[in-house]
């Protein structure tokens, strides 16, 4: 089960999916929900190390490049494989832990971070998230 904060990111990671034109919703999408929710202990830990809500837009673009078109669908983007993998390795961590409770973002965040090589795991390095801080969260 996850948690209302975390269900919230998600729906927020479509939206921005869709701000940004993207036809998919994708690993960095998904780290924007995490920030655009704003009151989960992932968000407040992101923003007191300088990841923005502003900062990985750009850092969006710069990996990924500006969509060259307009899209709109009246359905939600699917996810990436990498997306995709970030939430199935939150919920496996989840339940390696025997964790009671919820999924929370920030399980969803290093879910991301998890998934080498892609578009919100380049991102967070290139903003100065690493190992030491994923094991500090």
């Amino acid at each position: 089960r996850w948690s209302a904060r975390a269900i919230k990111a998600f729906s927020m990671a479509e939206l921005e999916a869709r701000k940004m034109k993207y036809a998919t919703t994708g690993t960095e999408s998904l780290l924007m929900g995490i920030l655009t929710e704003g009151t989960s202990k992932a968000s407040l830990y992101l923003r007191a190390n300088g990841v923005t809500l502003f900062k990985v837009r750009s850092e969006a673009v710069n990996v990924l490049g500006k969509a060259d078109m307009y899209f709109f669908s009246p359905e939600h983007p699917p996810l990436t494989e990498p997306a995709q993998k970030a939430l199935d390795w939150a919920v496996d961590e989840h339940q390696k832990l025997g964790a009671n409770g919820e999924i929370s973002t920030t399980l969803l965040l290093l879910g991301i971070w998890e998934q080498k090589n892609s578009a919100g795991q380049k991102i967070l390095a290139a903003l100065g998230f690493d190992d030491k801080k994923a094991q500090e969260i």
